[in-house]
C-alpha cells in the first residue's frame, strides 16, 4: 500500500532527525511535509494531493480518528512501533474553509531516546544545577521548541533517587521513572486539580508544564514554600519578562523573593559544526531587587556578550549572531 509506505518513511525520517512535529499542509497543487526540529521548521518533501490525503486517512484510521470528516478539528493518538523503537504520536486535524485538510503529528520520544543536550557555555548548566539544591521555584522560558521540557526533565534526572511527578498539557516526553499527570480538561481533571492532587503526593520534586494562570501560580508558589522544587516554564520573551509575567497573574513581590531562585531563557541555536546548542540566558536574585527587574526590558548584558563570545570561537555564523541578538 503506497500511501503507508510514505507514511513510514515520513515518520522514520522525522523519528530520525528527533523532530517534534510533522505537518501534512495544503500548498496550491500539492501538499507540503514539513519537519519542526529543534524548534526550526524544515520542508522535507511535497506530495501529490491524492497521496496526501490517502496518508491522511491512513493516520487518521490508526489513531481511531473519523476519516469521513475532513472540516471539524479532531485529536487522535497511535503508538508507532518499530523493532527500534516505540514512539506515540498525537495528530490533530481540521480543514481549511475551502474543505482542505491539514494534519499535524506531535512525537512523543522517551528521554533515552533524546540525545544529550549540548551547552554553548556548561557553566550556565552548574548555575541551574546550583539553583535546583536551594530549592524553590525555577523557571524557563523561550520560545516554542526551545528546549525547556527536555531542559527541565534532564534536570530532574539529577536527583532520580527522588520523588518526581510532573502535570503537563500535554505530555511532551515520557519518563519511566517520573509520575506523569496531563491534563484533561473535559474529564475535569485541570492544571489546577491535577496540582492539588500532586501535592498530596509529597512529591520533592514538581514539574509543571507550563505557570499559565492565577491558580497554578499560586499553588506552585505554596508548593516552593513548603519546600519543593518546583520547575515549570512561563511564556516570556525574555528572563525579565518571565518575573512581569508572574507579578500579572497576582504572585506579591514578597512570595517571589522568597521563592524564586532562578530565571532561564533558552534558545536552541544551530551551530557551524551542524548541530544544535542551548544557551541559556539567566537572571539569580542575588545581590538584585525584585523591583529593580521589573525596570528592565530586553535580553541581559550577559546575553549578547555570551553569543559574541560562540559567534568569535566561530560555533554559530553572523547570520545566526544577527538572528538570535535579541532573543
Amino acid at each position: 500500500m503506497e500511501s503507508q509506505q510514505t507514511v513510514i518513511e515520513i515518520l522514520e525520517n522525522a523519528i530520525q532527525r528527533h523532530s517534534s512535529d510533522i505537518y501534512f499542509l495544503p500548498h496550491r497543487d500539492g501538499y507540503l511535509i514539513n519537519f519542526n526540529v529543534d524548534g526550526l521548521d524544515i520542508h522535507y518533501q511535497k506530495l501529490k494531493p491524492t497521496i496526501a490525503l490517502e496518508c491522511i486517512n491512513y493516520l487518521k484510521f490508526q489513531a481511531h480518528m473519523n476519516i469521513s470528516e475532513h472540516r471539524r478539528p479532531q485529536l487522535g493518538a497511535w503508538r508507532y512501533l518499530t523493532k527500534q523503537r516505540a514512539v506515540d504520536c498525537r495528530l490533530s486535524s481540521v480543514g481549511d474553509f475551502q474543505g482542505r485538510e491539514s494534519l499535524v503529528i506531535r512525537l512523543i520520544y522517551t528521554i533515552a531516546q533524546l540525545t544529550n543536550q549540548r551547552y554553548f557555555i556548561p557553566e550556565q548548566w552548574q548555575i541551574i544545577k546550583t539553583a535546583c539544591r536551594r530549592r524553590g521555584l525555577v523557571i524557563f522560558s523561550g520560545p516554542t521548541g526551545s528546549g525547556k521540557t527536555t531542559s527541565m526533565y534532564k534536570l530532574a534526572e539529577q536527583f532520580g533517587d527522588q520523588q518526581i511527578l510532573s502535570i503537563e498539557d500535554p505530555i511532551e516526553i515520557f519518563h519511566p521513572d517520573i509520575l506523569q499527570l496531563q491534563v484533561n480538561e473535559k474529564a475535569g481533571m485541570t492544571y489546577r486539580d491535577l496540582i492539588k492532587v500532586a501535592l498530596r503526593h509529597h512529591p520533592n520534586i514538581l514539574i509543571i508544564g507550563e505557570i499559565r494562570d492565577q491558580e497554578t501560580v499560586k499553588i506552585a508558589i505554596q508548593a516552593a514554600l513548603s519546600g519543593h522544587l518546583v520547575l515549570s516554564t512561563v511564556h516570556a520573551a525574555n528572563c525579565f519578562g518571565v518575573v512581569s509575567r508572574l507579578c500579572n497573574l497576582g504572585t506579591s513581590l514578597t512570595d517571589l523573593e522568597q521563592t524564586l531562585q532562578l530565571v532561564n531563557y533558552q534558545r536552541l541555536i544551530p551551530t557551524t559544526g551542524h548541530e544544535t546548542k542551548v544557551l541559556f540566558d539567566q537572571t539569580d536574585l542575588k545581590n538584585i531587587q525584585l523591583k529593580t527587574l521589573l525596570e528592565q526590558r530586553g535580553m541581559t548584558l550577559e546575553w549578547e556578550h555570551n553569543l559574541k563570545k560562540i559567534y568569535h570561537r566561530q560555533e554559530i555564523t553572523h547570520q545566526d549572531y544577527e538572528r538570535y541578538l535579541y532573543g
